[in-house]
């Protein structure tokens, strides 16, 4: 008689069919992450056959986004940052603003509140680390003046929406959907002082904030640094390896339980203090199979919650949704760069970059949902308008290849008949 497994069923199968149609989508030159959101729709409620257990992959996911964070920790870098702070720090902000604007309007001509509609357009703002850093290095880009903005530029957009899942939740009643029961002490107290709920809320939700990156920033820059150096002296990679997950889980945890901040948050810090030793590579390294695995799992999961009859009862808005992701966001971030006197070329590979999104748009919408801020469709276009826009992204990519030769070799041409001085 089989045993019950639904655990083992659902990472299994999870995992087999991710692989599978990963592979199919490398072999037609798309972006695997294309292929675990197609498995996960197939193993999702809303098609036939084996439906997989969504509370145990929505466990499954929430470690993946702990280490999809931590792993965004590891590449944020305060230094190749300031580099590029004149043009990634505003090009960031007025892009996001110009996204969620669009994302707003398309909100509320759809009969959504002003809070959805907020929800859903800074859902359609971020871009996808995975796929931006995958394409920029398939062409040796990162470390080019393009690179470093393109990847400055989604630094500042990580830690917008970092702030944003700190806010939502004591925000949740005044946009419109349910505010988490206050259960704590200290909102009591500052209650009983005389504050409004949310203020109250608010209030010790920031302070909490504010305390914890205090602690990351002055101990934990100098704790996690000296933990790592230490198991790497014993010459151990097992230990190694070990320490590593268990700072980045370990962190998640304790900023949860102690600060009442979310896992991503505490994974995300412990990656950027991480970053400051000089083990940070090796630790990333270490790492990534593991990421991968459990981000893997991630994607899978996120597939589970698309509903493809949105594509037949929202055919127009799915079509505007695709619009702002693949036209405003880019349109915005193009005129953007132009407009600090960066040459074309860098112009297009940036808005090319950000036409797309992804790991922040899930967790944004699903926590809108959750909170009954935004409607269970606005999480069906989010993720509909992901899938298009991943793969819609390396044939932008392809499109901006052929011009950049064709530029190239009519600047080759033009420095050929030119006769010299």
């Amino acid at each position: 008689m089989p045993h019950d497994t639904p655990l083992i069923a659902t990472i299994v199968i999870g995992l087999s069919l991710a692989f599978i149609l990963g592979l199919i989508a490398h072999r037609l030159r798309l972006p695997m992450l294309a292929g675990y959101l197609v498995a996960g729709i197939i193993i999702g409620p809303f098609t036939p056959g084996y439906v997989a257990d969504q509370e145990l992959a929505t466990e499954l996911a929430e470690v993946g986004v702990i280490l999809l964070m931590f792993g965004v920790g590891l590449h944020f870098s305060l230094k190749d940052l300031l580099s590029v702070k004149s043009i990634a720090i505003p090009g960031a902000v007025v892009q996001i603003a110009v996204a969620t604007a669009a994302g707003l309007a398309l909100a509320l001509f759809m009969g959504w509140g002003m809070g959805a509609g907020l929800i859903f357009g800074l859902s359609l703002s971020v871009a996808s680390t995975v796929v931006l850093l995958r394409a920029l290095q398939d062409r040796d880009l990162v470390t080019s003046e393009r690179g470093r903005i393109a990847v400055g530029w989604l630094i500042v957009e990580d830690v917008v929406m970092v702030l944003a899942l700190v806010l939502i939740p004591p925000l949740a009643g005044l946009l419109g959907g349910i505010s988490p029961p206050i259960e704590g002490e200290a909102e009591q107290e500052v209650i009983r002082l005389g504050f409004g709920p949310i203020t109250a809320t608010l209030g010790v939700t920031l302070v909490k904030f504010a305390a914890f990156v205090a602690l990351m920033l002055v101990v934990g820059r100098k704790v996690i640094p000296w933990v790592l150096h230490y198991v790497a002296h014993t010459g151990s990679r097992e230990l190694f390896r070990l320490g590593v997950l268990s700072i980045a889980l370990g962190v998640a945890f304790g900023s949860s339980q102690i600060f009442g901040v979310s896992f991503a948050l505490g994974a995300f810090f412990a990656g950027m203090v991480m970053a400051t030793s000089t083990l940070s590579q090796q630790a990333m390294r270490e790492t990534l199979p593991l990421r991968d695995a459990f981000a893997v799992l991630f994607f899978v999961s996120v597939g589970m919650l698309f509903n493809p009859a949105v594509v037949i009862d929202a055919p127009f808005a799915l079509i505007a949704t695709v619009l702002i992701i693949l036209l405003v966001k880019s349109i915005a971030a193009y005129g953007i760069v132009r407009a600090f006197g960066h040459e074309k070329g860098t112009a297009l590979t940036i808005a090319t970059s950000l036409a797309q999104i992804g790991e922040f748009s899930f967790i944004l919408i699903v926590m809108g949902v959750k909170l009954a801020i935004v409607p269970p469709e606005a999480k069906d276009l989010v993720v509909a308008g992901a899938l298009i826009s991943i793969l819609a992204n390396p044939l932008l990519f392809s499109m901006l290849d052929r011009w950049t030769a064709k530029h190239a070799k009519q600047d080759d041409d033009a420095k050929v008949a030119t006769p010299a001085a």
